[in-house]
């Protein structure tokens, strides 16, 4: 006679609920470490503490633009003031000196389509042809990209004001539009993209039936590249939304000037010598200036990651 022995259940923690072809398709059981969930505690800390900085300035952006000057002085930051002057400050806004925020909002919106655009275009078109086509230099290619990449923009501010001095080109946007339209970090995310994105038996059929090299790009490899594509767009629409330094050495006339370096000339003239009570002004000029790049990103946020991610992965 045999007995039936019960399961002996001291050392099973956690049940997985997956279903093990070692155990003959029963549930397969895991054990909880107890470092791991002092771990996950740690982590889950961290990441409260690291949403709460992201948050917390924009928290304070917000709710300053509902206030008045005198308000901004005498209430607490991170609460409202006496009045909700949103509407009248946004109006103040648009409206001061004759309107100069919305024509710093068009010469952005213009250094963007057209610098960041054709950044994107010629990344492109540069990164796909090095993917996918032999030549001869083309390892010396890669290796200057590597290089542009490692140079910060910083260092060469100077040069590029110097040439484009001799050019008669400073104080014009194309002094912004021409050094944004180079995108070294692009070019090579497409060229890693491109790799493993496109297949080249895909290119090769499309070959033999007879389609030439530019029907294939436009209607085969750019659909493939669309996710590559738009993660290089937005780093390059970031960049140069937020691009203050060249603007700076580059334009003198407040006429050209973006929203970087015209909401800091306010911001000079509210808090130096002589200020101007424009203080809530500059606050709600901040404000209205990155409601643009978030909803971009809000928007195009899936394809960043996708972007991100499937060109560094092997198929």
């Amino acid at each position: 006679m045999t007995t039936a022995t019960a399961p002996r259940t001291d050392t099973v923690a956690v049940t997985t609920g997956r279903r093990s072809p070692r155990t003959g398709g029963r549930p397969s059981f895991a054990r909880t470490s107890p470092s791991q969930g002092r771990k996950s505690l740690v982590l889950s800390i961290v990441m409260g503490l690291y949403l709460l900085y992201t948050l917390v300035p924009l928290f304070w952006l917000v709710i300053n633009a509902t206030k008045t000057q005198p308000d901004l002085f005498s209430s607490f930051g991170l609460w409202f003031g006496d009045s909700f002057a949103l509407g009248d400050n946004i109006v103040q806004t648009l409206t001061y000196r004759d309107g100069i925020f919305v024509r710093w909002l068009g010469n952005t919106l213009l250094y963007v389509v057209v610098g960041a655009g054709g950044a994107t275009l010629l990344a492109t078109l540069a990164g796909y042809g090095l993917a996918k086509y032999n030549f001869k230099g083309r390892k010396a290619v890669f290796a200057v990209v590597l290089g542009a990449i490692a140079v910060p923009g910083t260092a060469l501010a100077v040069p590029t004001f110097l040439l484009f001095s001799q050019l008669g080109l400073t104080n014009t946007p194309w002094a912004i539009i021409i050094p944004s339209l180079i995108s070294p970090f692009g070019l090579y995310l497409i060229w890693v993209y491109a790799t493993d994105a496109i297949p080249t038996e895909l290119l090769e059929a499309a070959r033999m039936d007879g389609a030439g090299e530019f029907r294939t790009f436009f209607t085969i490899s750019i659909r493939l590249l669309m996710p590559g594509i738009v993660t290089v767009l937005l780093f390059a629409v970031v960049a140069t939304w937020n691009n203050y330094f060249l603007p700076l050495i580059m334009l003198s006339d407040p006429a050209w000037y973006p929203l970087t370096v015209g909401l800091n000339q306010w911001n000079a003239q509210a808090t130096g010598v002589g200020a101007q009570p424009i203080y809530n002004l500059v606050i709600t000029g901040a404000l209205l200036s990155i409601i643009p790049i978030v909803a971009a990103f809000l928007v195009l946020q899936r394809f960043w990651q996708s972007g991100l991610s499937a060109g560094s992965v092997k198929q």
